[in-house]
């Protein structure tokens, strides 16, 4: 008897799950207790084992898929057993009612007659229906590849580069592209092998997760009835398909004619252009043969075109030809031309921007905000540093004792240490801090795990190793996940003081300013001190002033005494 298996709920809040990768595969015997797959949820990657034994005959989700919850995962029985009627639903068991009532009214002549009729109608959509699944087969050995879901918040994804073209032979494990998410840039690779036959996304472009990416198989495949039943993810009747087909025709005539045209200049020489190049100056109208390449082998780039500014060039030649005026003097006066121009350069926002204005948007505008604000006194804490950096092989930076503090202060004002779900708070055991790192699209944050257990040192080598994987875009999501506080520096940009917006799910961000030289007033004397305000941002529904107010006091005793976050 087979036996049919759901999307497991591996986690309390777990509403759908990814297949990160089948461990079996149809027609593969399990034994109970195999690992089948592996699950991305929303907090982790989780092995799934088989309950029962038998032969996988049939998988429900593919591997880089979404499916929510209870959603048929897989089927495991006997071999060869007949598992239609699980796949289908109930419905074989719709038909047999369907075929009782038409016995019943077999008395009837009129019944009979539009019995006849259904009969004649079920037939033809049977034949139609035999005819689409002809049309939406694939032929053998090709595979189609979509946009996978490379992160638990992804929806879509932009293609930074292709490694293969098409053409170009894939073996398995082969990378495709690199292709950027809303938290990295991953580098996707081939579970195929055989020849790159299409190319779906371009590079540059922004697919929605599912859509196709490319399509492998053998060399000299016809893909095109592939690409029509898949492309657009849209069903058009046959009449529309042959007016579409019709159009389409003609719009690629009419593009090759442009294309032609376009990649040629004005002495006939071929132009040498990227592909998101030669996207962006059709989309901006800009003559290829009127720009410099900076490439290799003067190949026009994308910041080529970003640089391009035609009407500048045009306003400067017009300047050259036009002759002098003369004042009334008699003087000659060279006619003035502006040589500026009103003009907006428009960046294409990417998944990290665009993820990070939809996080801050909702923790902004959901979480009532307010800040309480410290001034601390970093006289020993200039002292303890120097003294620690003097050891061997030993660096320890301002931001690393902020970063110990918060997390020994967090143990004793564990309030803080919280999250707001509606209908309850949740106060965290364990302290991840999340330490936001500026990179050239906006802000990450990798969490530091456990960061109460670390010495300064680890936390300074473990900050620089996660610093380092930010900039380069080689972050995985794991390590920006589960953060139950956060700290975002400016001091080293001579920040002395500002506010940050809380990083959800967290109850508070720590907003750390540049260590100031200014007077104070030191045994009713006033004398040259060095201090450094912090702020924090907390989320009034689960942490009060007072709360907040005695987390800050004893940050400050710390950071004033740093001796006490040794003991």
């Amino acid at each position: 008897m087979a036996e049919v298996i759901k999307m497991p709920r591996l986690s309390d809040t777990m509403e759908e799950g990814t297949v990160a990768q089948w461990l079996k595969q149809e027609g593969d015997k399990v034994e109970e207790g195999d690992i089948l797959a592996e699950i991305e949820t929303d907090k982790a990657t989780m092995e799934f084992e088989s309950f029962h034994e038998g032969v996988l005959l049939h998988i429900g989700v593919a591997e880089g898929d979404t499916a929510p919850v209870d959603q048929l995962l897989a089927i495991i029985g006997e071999e060869g057993e007949d598992i239609s009627d699980l796949i289908n639903g109930d419905d074989s068991a719709k038909a047999d009612k369907k075929e009782e009532k038409k016995d019943d009214k077999e008395s009837s002549k009129k019944e009979e007659e539009s019995e006849k009729e259904n009969d004649k109608s079920e037939a033809t959509e049977e034949s139609e229906n035999e005819s689409d699944d002809d049309a939406n087969e694939i032929p053998e050995g090709v595979e189609v590849i979509k946009m996978p879901r490379l992160s638990d918040t992804m929806e879509e994804g932009t293609v930074a580069t292709w490694l293969k073209q098409e053409g170009d032979q894939v073996e398995e494990g082969d990378i495709l592209a690199e292709i950027e998410t809303d938290k990295a840039t991953m580098e996707f690779e081939s579970f195929y092998e055989g020849t790159l036959l299409h190319i779906g996304v371009a590079e540059g472009e922004t697919a929605a997760v599912d859509s196709v990416l490319a399509v492998i198989g053998p060399e000299g495949t016809d893909v095109s009835a592939v690409l029509n039943n898949n492309g657009g993810g849209t069903q058009k009747s046959s009449s529309s398909k042959k007016d579409n087909s019709a159009k389409e025709s003609k719009s690629e005539s009419e593009e090759k004619e442009s294309s032609e045209v376009q990649h040629e200049d004005e002495s006939g020489d071929r132009i040498f252009a990227s592909p998101l190049a030669k996207k962006m100056a059709a989309d901006k109208g800009i003559d290829l043969g009127k720009v410099k390449g900076s490439g290799e082998n003067g190949r026009i780039v994308k910041k080529d075109i970003e640089n391009h500014k035609p009407q500048q060039q045009e306003a400067s030649a017009k300047a050259k030809s036009e002759p002098a005026t003369k004042t009334e003097s008699g003087n000659k006066v060279e006619a003035y031309m502006p040589a500026g121009e009103e003009s907006f350069e428009e960046i294409k926002n990417s998944q990290m921007r665009k993820t990070i204005a939809k996080r801050l948007g909702e923790s902004k505008f959901t979480a009532p905000h307010y800040y309480l604000t410290v001034e601390v006194n970093m006289e020993n804490a200039i002292l303890s540093r120097k003294q620690i950096n003097a050891i061997p092989d030993t660096k320890v930076s301002y931001n690393d004792m902020v970063i110990k503090a918060s997390a020994i202060a967090l143990r004793k004002h564990p309030q803080v240490n919280s999250q707001w779900t509606g209908d309850a708070t949740k106060i965290a055991k364990h302290i991840h801090i999340g330490v936001a790192v500026a990179v050239d699209e906006g802000l990450v944050v990798p969490v530091l795990n456990f960061a109460d257990q670390m010495s300064m040192t680890q936390i300074g080598g473990n900050v620089k190793d996660l610093a380092g994987k930010a900039r380069n875009k080689k972050l995985q999501p794991k390590e920006m996940e589960g953060s139950t506080f956060t700290v975002s520096n400016l001091g080293m940009f001579g920040i002395t003081e500002f506010t940050s917006i809380i990083n959800q799910p967290n109850s508070a961000i720590l907003s750390v300013g540049a260590i100031v030289e200014k007077p104070v007033v030191k045994d009713g004397q006033i004398v040259v001190g060095n201090t450094m305000k912090v702020t924090l941002a907390c989320d009034h529904r689960t942490v009060d002033g007072a709360t907040g107010a005695k987390f800050l006091e004893t940050l400050k005793r710390y950071l004033e005494n740093p001796v006490t976050m040794l003991a």
